[in-house]
């Protein structure tokens, strides 16, 4: 009897192929991609889900941080590597989302990608100097059309996410402001506190502290629910700003081809990672709620940014090759 079954065993994993394939993967490290240096929130991020993630597939991640290019040497690796669930990186909506919407890049971060799924997402925060007279959204609207060409506005750099979404935003409510764009977040941030600029869109994570000591004022969350960490903070769609949801997202890329079985392995081994209780306690410094998808979800949200993004930048008029 004992005989039989495993000449039955056999013969499955003769006729399906990808079965015996799926369970003999990972049979060595795998290599993860972060496209940008080591020490930030990116490649914290990448090295706390990938630890947790090695020890469910009984493989370790070497975690190898390419910042080259803002991100495009990262995917121009990730791309030319061979598709069999070795070599894989994290994208996130500067390299899957805004870059390939405001420039030329040489590579298709959609036909060039399989998208294995999700980690995470975090939204950006409308926030305003202290001294700004507006304790609400219509408040700003109405202070900046009283003042025109007289309130600025600093971002992370043009082209960033941070940009974009406020230029979302003077699009959506018929206003203008003066872009200043800044070498990173950090610069940009300080000369908001400093006064020199009156509003910003930054991420969550690095607007947190200056929210806390009253140096800014938060206004409005992007996002579709209100951010744990800003629970008294409305979001942009609960304000009538329909579709307003842009976020800061990671999420797991490896190159275009891979097998459907490593893939569903991947994806299935990463949400059972995101979904342990201790995950969101770790990336809660990063304010990065965490937010598991199939890889066709994610796959349709990389469209879905890319198209968006474009369209801005098309309607905006920011083609950062010029």
């Amino acid at each position: 009897m004992k005989r039989r079954h495993l000449l039955q065993a056999a013969s499955a994993a003769l006729v399906l192929p990808g079965f015996a394939r799926a369970q003999a993967y990972p049979s060595k490290t795998i290599r993860y991609i972060v496209p940008v240096a080591a020490g930030g929130g990116n490649d914290m991020i990448a090295r706390v889900v990938t630890e947790r993630w090695g020890k469910l597939l009984g493989q370790s991640f070497v975690v190898d941080n390419q910042s080259g290019g803002g991100g495009v040497v990262a995917c121009q690796t990730t791309a030319r590597a061979a598709p069999d669930g070795y070599t894989l990186m994290q994208g996130y909506v500067a390299t899957h989302g805004t870059t390939p919407a405001t420039r030329k890049v040489s590579y298709d971060a959609i036909k060039e990608f399989t998208p294995i799924g999700m980690i995470g997402a975090t939204p950006n925060v409308l926030a305003v100097h202290s001294t700004v007279p507006a304790k609400n959204v219509k408040e700003l609207v109405d202070y900046i059309k009283r003042n025109p060409g007289k309130v600025s506005y600093g971002s992370a750099g043009a082209g960033s996410l941070t940009h974009l979404t406020m230029e979302l935003f003077k699009q959506a409510t018929g206003t203008f402001m003066l872009h200043i764009p800044y070498r990173g977040i950090a610069p940009a941030i300080n000369d908001l506190l400093g006064g020199q600029t009156q509003a910003m869109f930054p991420g969550l994570a690095a607007a947190l502290p200056h929210l806390r000591s009253g140096r800014m004022r938060a206004l409005a969350v992007t996002g579709k629910q209100r951010s744990p960490q800003l629970k008294d903070v409305p979001t942009m769609e609960e304000l009538g700003f329909k579709g307003f949801d842009a976020m800061q997202w990671y999420g797991s890329v490896g190159p275009a081809g891979m097998a459907p079985d490593v893939v569903k392995r991947l994806n299935e081994t990463q949400v059972a990672v995101l979904k342990a209780p201790d995950l969101a306690e770790k990336l809660a410094s990063e304010a990065v709620e965490p937010w598991p998808m199939s890889p066709e979800q994610f796959g349709e949200y990389i469209r879905s940014e890319i198209t968006r993004w474009t369209a801005l930048a098309k309607a905006r008029n920011i083609h950062l090759d010029d």
